[in-house]
């Protein structure tokens, strides 16, 4: 493994823990608990999206006239990345991004997606992501995280936005997340195969071989730069901490629903 790499593994190897090991995992058991976490995690996945795009946008031509842009070994890369989030295919077999994917495993949960769904609607009619946020009422941790991610995509350097999609991917959910959504599954089999269903794709696609493309285009981005892996060790840093934060906003919910629910 590279070097600087393993660097930056160790570095974050702290927070990464925090993220693996966050008490919001041992505190979903039904689906209500399930609902609030997959209600604040969307924006994380919309986010990650976003992150992508920024990439194929700086890293090829997506404008008329064509012109070959970049290297050709990161254009590989990351149309491949971006034709499997982007494109992949549901439990029915119709192609659909991982992000509409997991709108659908909302809806079959019976967690709300009205949030999201003005939130970006609210951005695709020109508003301000404050205004957007507004209107949707997003919770403040998510705004934190979008706005920690667009502030490293707006600094323009692809090699910390590169680093920041790799190292904060949805990876993180710890086994243990999976076995208790196989255990709601077994509970509640027609409400919960799709998002069992969008873990298990993570797994197969994005948790090997992505992985293993983003990690090869991180170290082509940074090269032999120290500055550059610098950087990108600091943006893996923020991305992480975000992730935890959002993490703390879920936990913290649950547990404010589940004290009403005993009173």
């Amino acid at each position: 493994m590279n070097s600087h790499i393993e660097k930056i593994n160790q570095i974050t190897s702290a927070l990464r823990n925090q993220i693996v090991n966050h008490g919001v995992y041992t505190q979903i058991s039904e689906l209500p608990e399930l609902r609030i976490f997959m209600e604040h995690h969307i924006y994380a996945v919309w986010d990650f999206m976003s992150l992508l795009k920024a990439l194929q946008i700086n890293l090829t031509c997506t404008t008329l006239p064509w012109f070959p842009v970049g290297n050709a070994k990161t254009r590989q890369l990351i149309n491949e990345i971006v034709a499997g989030e982007e494109s992949d295919v549901d439990e029915k077999g119709d192609i659909k991004s991982h992000f509409e994917l997991y709108i659908d495993a909302m809806a079959q949960v019976g967690a709300n997606t009205q949030p999201i769904q003005t939130f970006i609607q609210s951005l695709q009619t020109g508003k301000s992501f404050e205004e957007a946020y507004a209107l949707a009422k997003v919770p403040l941790a998510a705004q934190q995280f979008i706005n920690s991610t667009f502030n490293i995509i707006n600094a323009g350097k692809n090699h910390a936005t590169a680093a920041a999609f790799t190292f904060g991917r949805e990876d993180l959910i710890p086994n243990m997340f999976h076995s208790m959504v196989n255990d709601l599954n077994s509970k509640h089999p027609d409400q919960v195969t799709i998002f069992k269903y969008y873990l298990d794709r993570h797994i197969e696609v994005d948790g090997d071989h992505h992985s293993h493309l983003a990690l090869e285009m991180t170290s082509e981005l940074c090269g032999n730069e120290e500055n550059a892996w610098e950087e990108a060790s600091a943006a893996v840093e923020e991305a992480l901490q975000q992730r935890i934060n959002l993490w703390n906003a879920a936990l913290q919910e649950i547990e404010q629903i589940r004290s009403k629910t005993l009173v």
